[in-house]
């Protein structure tokens, strides 16, 4: 007897178009919609080269016509202005801190959760999982009162802490779970030449965890360089980022639209040269996260 082959399952109408149209139009199909998504990119880099006069009299597309239009006042008045190269200061005192804290405090509390046994441990993870759900906005007023009894509410430190408490939740789940997919046989064989915990972690755990601890980094910096909320709130004219400075200006829109085109661009510019720096190790640590 014969086995009678199944009949094979139709493609789906979209399975169909994608095998259709697969290769070279696809990827130009993919390269038009990107190109069609950073026209507002290249839209604000043309206007932070041109002067305050060419961008209330007309559209950021005319320097194809006219190229003359372009000039580096712009960045010399945003160089020379003293607010907003304080608040950029201030922007990199807030995010290298956050970030840092928020990947060593959660690594460790990673690796503790993963293969640490202690008294409460699946029930302090549990309670964690619970505060990713905690939006920022429910503690906004807790938090204030808190800072205003300890004396640094409006201070660089307090911005920092705010951000760090909110970050760790995420980054303790995500590391947690990254090194919980280490081979125990590894860990075990280490233990066996003689490492402790701290040499365990520091020699095989971090490394192994290289790709995942970038991607946090990566999404740390880039939520609290771009945050404002939590900076109008909890910081004061004199540790205000980059993101609160510029809000201010837009208040004098007619008068100082050169500051603020250029502003903006650098202010975008950053956290897009970090992501392309550890684009490669960003990559890795989701197709692995997404392979375990």
């Amino acid at each position: 007897m014969t086995a009678v082959d199944s009949p094979r399952p139709i493609p789906s109408l979209p399975a169909r178009l994608t095998a259709r149209f697969g290769g070279g139009a696809m990827r130009l199909a993919l390269l038009l919609v990107a190109l069609f998504w950073l026209v507002p990119t290249l839209g604000l880099l043309v206007s932070s080269l041109r002067g305050p006069t060419d961008i209330q009299s007309s559209g950021w597309w005319q320097v194809f016509t006219s190229p003359a239009q372009l000039t580096l006042h712009n960045y010399a008045s945003l160089m020379g202005n003293s607010a907003i190269t304080h608040a950029l200061l201030n922007t990199v005192l807030i995010t290298v801190p956050a970030t840092l804290l928020v990947v060593v405090i959660g690594a460790a509390a990673g690796y503790a959760f993963a293969w640490l046994e202690f008294p409460g441990r699946d029930w302090l993870f549990l309670l964690l999982i619970g505060l990713l759900v905690v939006p920022v906005q429910v503690a906004l007023i807790p938090v204030t009162d808190l800072y205003a009894r300890l004396g640094i509410f409006g201070s660089l430190f307090g911005v920092i802490l705010f951000h760090t408490a909110f970050g760790l939740p995420f980054a303790i789940f995500l590391l947690r779970n990254f090194f919980a997919e280490i081979p125990r046989e590894l860990l075990e064989a280490a233990r066996l030449d003689g490492a402790g915990e701290l040499r365990l972690f520091a020699r095989v755990v971090l490394p192994l965890g290289g790709p995942a601890i970038a991607s946090l980094a990566i999404f740390q910096f880039l939520w609290v360089w771009n945050d404002m909320l939590v900076a109008l709130i909890f910081a004061n004219s004199n540790s205000a980022p980059l993101t609160v400075a510029l809000q201010q200006q837009t208040r004098q829109f007619g008068d100082n639209i050169d500051v603020l085109s250029s502003g903006a661009f650098l202010s975008m510019v950053i956290p897009l040269a970090v992501f392309f720096a550890f684009q490669r190790q960003f990559v890795n640590g989701i197709m692995a996260g997404a392979v375990k």
